[in-house]
C-alpha cells in the first residue's frame, strides 16, 4: 500500500469519525457497538474501505434527523440487526470455518 493510500485511507476515517461524533448521544452509542461488533465478526469487505460503516452512517443521519429512537430503528437486538447488515457478505468467521474445513480434509487424506 502506498503512502498516498494511507494518507487518503486516514483522511478518510478521520471525516468518517467527525460524522460519528455529530450524531445524537443515543445514535453514537449504538454506532460504536455496531462498529466493535462488526470489526469482531462482520464481513471481510470491511478491509476494502469504510463502505458499510458509512452506508450506516447515512442510515443514523436520515432517521435522527427525523426524530426517530436508535433502537426504534435498529430494534432491541444490535447483534441481529447487524447480521442482517452482512448476511449475503463472507465473514471472519466464515473464513475461519473454510479455513479448519481444509486442515481437517487435508489431514485426513494423508
Amino acid at each position: 500500500m502506498s503512502i498516498k493510500k494511507i494518507i487518503e485511507g486516514k483522511k478518510e476515517w478521520r471525516a468518517h469519525v467527525s460524522r460519528v461524533k455529530a450524531l445524537p448521544q443515543n445514535y453514537q452509542i449504538v454506532y460504536k457497538e455496531i462498529q466493535k461488533y462488526l470489526f469482531k465478526v462482520g464481513p471481510v469487505e470491511l478491509n476494502e474501505g469504510i463502505g458499510l460503516l458509512s452506508e450506516i452512517i447515512n442510515f443514523f443521519e436520515e432517521h435522527a434527523a427525523a426524530g426517530k429512537d436508535v433502537l426504534a430503528v435498529t430494534g432491541t437486538d444490535v447483534a441481529a440487526f447487524c447480521d442482517a447488515l452482512m448476511e449475503d457478505s463472507k465473514t471472519y468467521a466464515d473464513l475461519y470455518q473454510e479455513s479448519v474445513n481444509q486442515k481437517v480434509d487435508k489431514a485426513m487424506k494423508k
